[in-house]
């Protein structure tokens, strides 16, 4: 089974809301991870806009 994405912050979400936005839009069709240990010393955490310590889709469908 996939993992679900939150649509709008692209974090893995294992219950039924979202940890950092609280929304409840998920997506199983993603592709790619990012594992963001410090995103305030990321680039590319920067780059995508992730404030918070954890695991990102790449692309979420």
């Amino acid at each position: 089974m996939k993992k679900k994405v939150c649509k709008k912050c692209k974090i893995f979400v294992d219950g039924s809301n979202c940890p950092l936005c609280k929304g409840n839009q998920f997506s199983t069709n993603w592709q790619g991870r990012l594992y963001i240990i410090d995103p305030n010393k990321s680039m590319i955490a920067e780059k995508i806009g992730a404030k918070a310590k954890g695991e990102y889709a790449i692309k979420v469908k």
